[in-house]
């Protein structure tokens, strides 16, 4: 029996054990008011990033050997708002899922472009069932913010993309079947969060929430080793051209210093890699979409600073 197996078998009869019965439990702890939308059926999917452009999900994560937590924040690109991801340290005091969710609603993004909604939550439990389904049961305190609607339909997002990447990476769903999340407040269903979306459903990832580009690697403030450097991401736009910019940076000043084009690879939903040689100081790598019309606009700027040593 692989390491993999061990673990999953071993958290999943932990767990189930802390919500036995989480499913079965209803109870309106909020009150209902007008526009408010389910968990599972988000009023809309946000507008793709370019014309002509796939508009994905993000793929489920693979599973890997390191102990960081994948969490996924919310970030603003051009007029929109999106899903971003980091790798994050996290206490082993949990399991995957709950740990990479206490950072999302504990800890600020590394990438000062980024944030979160959530509040650090008194109780915090998740388990997982045989049906790849992710139960999630928080205490209404970690609602405490004040949202409008498309806010919250993607605050809710980025709770189901945290805990379906944290389980997937560390091996404990089966990533060729959909994982779907539930979301219990204080152990029942139909809570109504930010006052705008009732939860309880068993809810997806949601097309079109996740950054049409966005940076892997090097994470923010990364310190690099000198010689090549390398710079990986996504792109929702498989196929499609991409820009990129390096830019010195000296205190507030940043001045051109490469760029270049690429394209996202077709065959490994659209991820990019660029390699380097940059000498040592500071920088900010900026990538972004080609409009299909325009060969001068940036569209879906990702940008992430980090040090050559």
């Amino acid at each position: 029996m692989d390491r993999a197996e061990v673990g999953r078998r071993a958290f999943r009869g932990a767990l189930l054990l802390v919500l036995p019965a989480a499913l079965a439990l209803s109870g309106c702890v909020a009150t209902p008011q007008p526009g408010i939308t389910n968990s599972d059926t988000p009023s809309r999917t946000v507008p793709g990033p370019a014309a002509g452009s796939a508009v994905t999900s993000a793929p489920l994560e693979s599973a890997q050997a390191s102990n960081k937590a994948p969490v996924y924040w919310i970030g603003r690109s051009n007029n929109n708002v999106f899903l971003y991801r980091e790798f994050r340290d996290a206490s082993d005091q949990d399991n995957p899922v709950t740990r990479a969710l206490r950072v999302m609603m504990s800890q600020k993004p590394l990438d000062p472009d980024f944030f979160t909604p959530w509040q650090n939550p008194k109780k915090l439990a998740t388990s997982i069932s045989g049906k790849n389904v992710i139960t999630v049961d928080v205490s209404a305190d970690a609602f405490n913010s004040n949202l409008d609607a498309d806010m919250a339909e993607r605050a809710i997002q980025q709770l189901v993309y945290t805990a379906t990447a944290a389980a997937a990476s560390a091996g404990l769903t089966d990533t060729g079947q959909q994982i779907q999340v539930v979301i219990l407040v204080d152990g029942h269903t139909d809570y109504v969060a930010f006052n705008r979306v009732r939860l309880g459903s068993p809810t997806s990832r949601s097309t079109g929430m996740v950054a049409p580009v966005w940076i892997i690697d090097p994470q923010e403030g990364a310190q690099l080793p000198g010689g090549t450097v390398k710079i990986s991401g996504r792109s929702t736009n498989p196929g499609g051209k991409l820009r990129w910019e390096i830019l010195r940076v000296d205190g507030n000043a940043k001045s051109p210093y490469l760029n270049g084009t690429t394209t996202a690879d077709a065959a490994q939903s659209g991820l990019f890699n660029i390699a380097l040689k940059l000498g040592p100081g500071s920088y900010e790598a900026r990538v972004s979409q080609l409009d299909a019309g325009s060969n001068v606009e940036d569209l879906n700027v990702d940008t992430r600073g980090f040090t050559v040593r």
